[in-house]
């Protein structure tokens, strides 16, 4: 089985990036691929993505030389069980805040004795069967990159418990969801949000646990790097191409 370039990528202290997909193009990953960025989140939480579509944009990635990442829809063992088989080995798994959610991430993502995950070697994450089934079944759980988001103050609350959780390798803090939780919805950069993440990111470090973020600017970008994040995803495709358009349309329209 391949190396999971990602996750060799942030034992090794990097800090990587990446931007959010949800427009359903192989283009689209082709673009992030040839731009230099070191992954790409095919969005099914907020993006209108099919279990066959996620596959191809997969191969497609992997074609290109970046990472693939998956954020699916819900906590579920069965869609995590089947974005796993097509391929994908970064997983990121929303609305985590308890240590019992996620828990439940790692019986799904892993084989035993780590986990529960169901066990078919006639998919193309073991290459069909062409991959040696002690070979598959023996790497997988090492190779997969697991990513939990925190998404609101109870999921901050229970981080300590939750970093007792053994497998988890990025804490993901949502900046959105947390604004809202924190009373101030969409403000990403008030001072409530920005102290709830800094005592976060400090307390994950701690535990010797990877944190990832969500930001909009060069600017959070490299203050959010300054503070200790290490997978940082940098706004949207769609939002990326809209400001890109607007930009251009406002210099031919003044």
């Amino acid at each position: 089985m391949k190396r999971n370039q990602l996750k060799d990528h942030l034992s090794k202290g990097k800090t990587v990036y990446g931007p959010f997909c949800k427009i359903q193009d192989a283009t689209m990953v082709e673009i992030a691929a040839l731009s230099g960025f070191d992954f790409i989140i095919l969005d099914m939480e907020h993006g209108p993505f099919s279990i066959e579509t996620v596959q191809t944009l997969i191969r497609t990635a992997e074609a290109r030389g970046i990472t693939p990442v998956v954020r699916v829809t819900e906590n579920s063992e069965t869609l995590i069980l089947r974005t796993l088989d097509v391929g994908a080995r970064c997983i990121q798994v929303p609305k985590i805040s308890s240590k019992s959610d996620a828990q439940k991430v790692i019986k799904a993502t892993k084989f035993y004795p780590q986990g529960e995950r169901g066990m078919c070697r006639y998919v193309r994450a073991a290459d069909y069967t062409h991959e040696d089934k002690a070979k598959y079944f023996g790497s997988a759980n090492e190779s997969i990159l697991t990513i939990i988001h925190i998404e609101g103050l109870e999921g901050l609350d229970n981080l300590a418990e939750i970093l007792e959780v053994e497998g988890i390798d990025v804490i993901f803090l949502g900046p959105y969801d947390l604004s809202q939780s924190c009373g101030v919805p969409g403000e990403v950069n008030h001072e409530k949000v920005v102290s709830k993440m800094k005592d976060a990111v400090i307390l994950a470090q701690k535990r010797g646990k990877k944190i990832g973020t969500f930001t909009e600017n060069v600017e959070d970008a490299e203050k959010w790097k300054q503070i200790g994040v290490q997978y940082i995803a940098y706004s949207v495709d769609v939002g990326l191409v809209l400001n890109a358009y607007q930009e251009i349309s406002h210099k031919l329209n003044n």
